[in-house]
């Protein structure tokens, strides 16, 4: 809206017209306090909240108690089997016959990754396997989250009879040994 400079002087026309449009209007009460916005809402680590439920969920559905999982060392035998096969695994004496390397993958493609690993595996009657799971040096801490993790899930798995690290040319304790069970299906 364009004002009139002050010079010029309003017709009584244009003052009667306004009089009349304004006519029993009431002027609006303008509040006695400023309405200011909520602040923002502080971001959530939604990944952290989703990990954090997936660790529960597995440590709760899993088929070990706390003190099978702490007892996993570096090495894992199925209870029943004799310790001639963990010795006899230990000193190569099982080819390699399969590897998986797991660098660059998160918790979730790394286990994907093993389960489909294993699986393949059993239908192409490979028992001996290797799985580059890394040190863990680039790792929060620099302790090895996939070391800790793979460990677990082979001991959960029922085809996974033994592990063991790796000889040091074969990754040492960056890389496991795996025997799993014969295929009888063949």
């Amino acid at each position: 809206m364009r004002q009139r400079p002050p010079t010029e002087e309003i017709s009584a026309e244009d003052l009667d017209a306004f009089l009349a449009a304004i006519e029993g209007t009431q002027p609006l009460r303008t509040p006695a306090r400023v309405v200011h916005e909520p602040p923002k809402p502080r971001p959530r680590p939604r990944q952290r909240e989703l990990d954090d439920i997936e660790v529960i969920r597995e440590s709760l559905h899993g088929p070990f108690e706390i003190d099978d999982l702490l007892a996993i060392g570096d090495t894992f035998l199925r209870p029943g089997l004799p310790r001639d096969v963990l010795r006899d695994l230990r000193r190569g004496r099982w080819a390699i016959q399969n590897h998986t390397d797991l660098h660059g993958m998160n918790r979730h493609e790394a286990h994907d990754e093993i389960a489909r690993f294993l699986a393949e595996s059993r239908l192409t009657g490979k028992r001996c396997l290797r799985i580059v799971h890394g040190r863990g040096r680039g790792s929060p801490g620099r302790e090895g989250v996939l070391k800790r993790l793979v460990k677990t899930w082979l001991s959960r798995h029922r085809d996974v009879l033994a592990f063991c690290h790796a000889a040091p040319c074969d990754g040492g304790e960056g890389a496991l040994w795996v025997l799993l069970r014969a295929n009888r299906e063949r």
